[in-house]
């Protein structure tokens, strides 16, 4: 019989687990980042475009990685159950399920710029911003099949490999972008175009270098061997726990674009500034993130061994851990935020200050859902875990769009709060879906617990 675990020894195995898929986390949005930084010292225009451009993008990719994150608490619990033979089947339909979604909607990306129009963006910026997806949309495909087998080594607890090649790719990234959005190094001055291109080629060696690392370190798995082989079986129950997850991403991750298309209404300098904050913002939500998928991993590993007290006890653990981090970024936003603003903006322009004004007041915004944003994705890792799916998909769905979009709208647009406004309509969007997540959360515990 395995001995329980301290709460301290539950927190010390999070944090061995989880700093690394932090640090991963925190190095790919690095990359999003090195492109907001790079973009706004070349120009404001550039940075809109690329703001409007990403927000479809990042749409997009949260919604196909519902299959990836799907493979990881399947993988988990058949870890904890030594099944060599289901993880590799469920992975590489997961693999399967990624790469078809991203074939699928390559096409709204090629022709993105009808779609941003109709949404209400001047034409200048959805042409700017389809030239940009026209390349950086091809990295959609190594990307989600990234995704796919990163959940796989965070599953098998092989998460320092994930921090690293993450890691690797932001640096390159950051190198390619200041040769070829500046024209650097002999290279030719892209602007917008330079930053696709450096998104697209960080994104196939990312892919290549955890293809590497999987055959070379893990070929008990042969997890590329006739990879081909389709597997109707498995697919059809990876599909069935991912599409709520890839709805239930979409339905949050639209919530923040529909914001954005609401800041590009008010015009350049809102959509600027709201790009500005959204970076900081997902910056802390990284962690978050990363203590997410911990808290899958973990609760896949109690449920295959069918041990709830475990699973309560880091649920607990991990929850704590998530609060401690959002009281931290709280202060920092706070207390200083002229200084993170004022690093993504030149000083010279002279849209410097309204640009800086708009975004100190969106901060404190950002700062307001800090720890409502952190227990919703804890809660939804938990109940990911436990491969619960279906319910929270419908949560999310109403906190986030029968409630944050409308009170954006009303606050922004009709009240007018302008900015400041739709941010407050986010913060009261993702505090209903905390509440609901955690609500469920408790309840499905009480049942295992029961049971």
């Amino acid at each position: 019989m395995v001995q329980a675990m301290t709460l301290p020894q539950h927190i010390r195995a999070i944090l061995f687990l989880g700093l690394p898929l932090i640090g991963g986390h925190l190095a790919q949005f690095a990359i999003g980042l090195t492109d907001t930084l790079m973009l706004g010292w070349y120009s404001v225009e550039a940075l809109a475009a690329a703001t409007l451009a990403n927000t479809l993008f990042f749409v997009l990719f949260i919604m196909g990685a519902g299959f990836a994150w799907a493979v990881m608490p399947m993988v988990a619990q058949f870890h904890a159950k030594g099944d060599d033979v289901m993880i590799r089947r469920t992975t590489r339909m997961g693999i399967w399920l990624s790469l078809g979604f991203a074939v699928l909607v390559l096409p709204l990306l090629w022709f993105s710029a009808p779609l941003l129009r109709g949404l209400g963006q001047s034409d200048s910026l959805s042409a700017a911003a389809q030239s940009y997806l026209r390349i950086a949309g091809i990295g959609l495909i190594p990307a989600l099949s990234v995704m796919a087998l990163k959940s796989y080594l965070a599953a098998l607890e092989h998460t320092r490999i994930v921090f690293w090649i993450t890691a690797f790719a932001a640096i390159l990234n950051a190198l390619i972008n200041y040769a070829l959005i500046f024209g650097n190094w002999g290279a030719p001055e892209m602007g917008l175009l330079g930053a696709a291109v450096a998104s697209a080629i960080t994104n196939v060696i990312a892919l290549l270098g955890v293809m590497v690392y999987i055959s070379l370190r893990l070929p008990e798995h042969a997890l590329f061997t006739r990879f081909w082989r389709p597997d109707t079986e498995v697919l059809t129950t990876v599909f069935r726990l991912g599409w709520p997850i890839s709805l239930t991403n979409l339905a949050e991750v639209a919530l923040f674009a529909s914001s954005a298309i609401m800041m590009g209404w008010l015009g350049e300098v809102p959509l600027a500034a709201h790009g500005i904050v959204l970076q900081l913002a997902t910056a802390a939500f990284m962690v978050h993130l990363g203590l997410s998928n911990v808290a899958t991993v973990r609760a896949g590993n109690a449920l295959g061994r069918e041990d709830m007290a475990h699973l309560l006890r880091g649920a607990a653990a991990v929850g704590g851990l998530s609060v401690a981090m959002s009281l931290v970024t709280v202060s920092v936003f706070l207390f200083m935020p002229e200084v993170l603003v004022s690093a993504f903006i030149d000083p010279t322009d002279m849209r410097y200050g309204a640009i800086l004004a708009t975004g100190v007041s969106l901060l404190a915004m950002a700062a307001l859902f800090q720890l409502v944003d952190g227990a919703q994705v804890v809660a939804l890792g938990l109940l990911r875990g436990i491969q619960d799916t279906q319910v929270p998909m419908i949560m999310a769905a109403v906190a986030y769009w029968v409630i944050g979009v409308p009170i954006s709208y009303l606050l922004g647009f009709t009240l007018g709060f302008g900015g400041p406004g739709v941010w407050l309509g986010l913060v009261l969007g993702l505090a209903c879906a905390a509440l609901l997540m955690v609500v469920r959360f408790a309840l499905k515990m009480r049942a295992l617990l029961q049971g």
